[in-house]
């Protein structure tokens, strides 16, 4: 902010603290010894409603295109910095979610619903990249968000950047989720 006399980033800050959240949720319930169904119903479903915020900022590197400085070098390393976090956490809590699910699914479920999550990841940061919608305007404007879903799904053809942007970025946070794996496994994490 010092260096470039701005504070336009700051909302990365946020974004963080957002991504933050359903980490906090995910370890949480891994953290519970026995939680209860309604415990693990209602921190599901809040985790989900708020996993699209911690990957989402990787999408924060459009704002590059405003920056008219000459140290847009920095720009780009702050942004990059808070991305990597955003899918830091963002791996860790579907590994917390997944290892959760393990307890009390059958394997095949399991990556069933780990693919299932990734998809509908990418697809709620198209839902807040693009048609600008919060994780918590379900609650707000429950019926827009749904109406706006649901000419997505049935009007496919009117839709295809959602499809496509969907389809890139659940292909990207695959092959990160395989990569996350991998390292974790090494090092016994998981």
């Amino acid at each position: 902010m010092k260096l470039n006399q701005s504070f336009f980033l700051l909302f990365m800050v946020w974004n963080l603290f957002l991504a933050i959240i359903p980490y906090a949720i995910s370890s949480y319930l891994l953290s519970k010894k026995q939680p209860s169904k309604l415990t693990v119903l209602t921190g599901l479903t809040l985790w989900l409603l708020f996993l699209p915020n911690a990957p989402y900022m990787i999408t924060d590197l459009l704002h590059l295109k405003h920056n008219a400085t000459s140290l847009i070098w920095l720009d780009i390393l702050v942004i990059t910095s808070f991305a990597l976090n955003g899918l830091a956490l963002f791996f860790l809590s579907i590994f917390d979610v997944k290892k959760l699910l393990s307890s009390i699914l059958k394997p095949v479920w399991v990556q069933i619903l780990s693919i299932t999550i990734l998809i509908a990841t990418a697809f709620g940061i198209y839902l807040g990249r693009f048609l600008r919608y919060n994780s918590w305007e379900i609650l707000h404007k429950p019926e827009e968000l749904l109406l706006d879903i649901g000419n997505i799904l049935l009007f496919p053809k009117q839709h295809t950047t959602a499809w496509l942007f969907t389809f890139c970025l659940s292909t990207f946070l695959w092959f990160g989720y395989k990569f996350a794996g991998h390292f974790l496994i090494i090092n016994r994490k998981y």
